[in-house]
């Protein structure tokens, strides 16, 4: 089985184990623009989970079982440089930090999912996400609009030349 295939795969088993527990995930973000059609290179998953998922200890089991840990140091790209293996000391962090967004990488496979609690909305404020399946997985995709929204935001934030191209994308959509 490919990488994308396992990837996918994995990331299904998370967000169906998040809506399990009551937590809709959504996905936002390059990969969100890959499903719509878009050429784009992405190095992970990006989704949209409500600010109260932060301070649950389900969303730490479901990934520390699937083999991610959780980011303690990023470069200037944004890449993860180092993770916090024991999982009871990275759920201390996200509830001593509250943090906007937490990474999560595997550090084995290199496969990264990124959550977003409530940036630059909560997620009760995005309308109609779209159910998509890939592979044998439900996937639920941030419409157009709230795509557009996010992005402008990240431009922002960190303006970068893919974050242009990727309005620009949407915008043609």
């Amino acid at each position: 089985m490919s990488d994308a295939k396992n990837y996918i795969e994995s990331v299904g088993e998370v967000t169906t184990a998040l809506s399990r527990g009551g937590y809709l995930s959504v996905l936002i973000g390059g990969m969100a623009l890959v499903v719509m059609g878009s050429r784009r290179v992405t190095k992970g998953f990006d989704f949209l989970i409500s600010k109260e998922a932060r301070s649950q200890k389900l969303l730490l089991n479901i990934l520390y079982k699937k083999g991610l840990e959780l980011a303690s140091k990023t470069n200037e790209q944004g890449d993860i440089t180092q993770t916090i293996s024991d999982k009871k000391t990275a759920y201390s962090r996200l509830q001593i930090d509250k943090p906007a967004s937490a990474y999560f990488i595997n550090p084995k496979t290199g496969l990264r999912i990124d959550f977003f609690f409530g940036f630059p909305e909560s997620i009760e404020k995005i309308k109609d996400p779209q159910k998509i399946k890939v592979c044998s997985h439900t996937f639920y995709v941030a419409s157009k609009d709230d795509l557009i929204k996010h992005k402008k935001q990240t431009i922002k934030n960190r303006k970068l030349a893919v974050d242009q191209q990727d309005l620009e994308f949407l915008k043609k959509v």
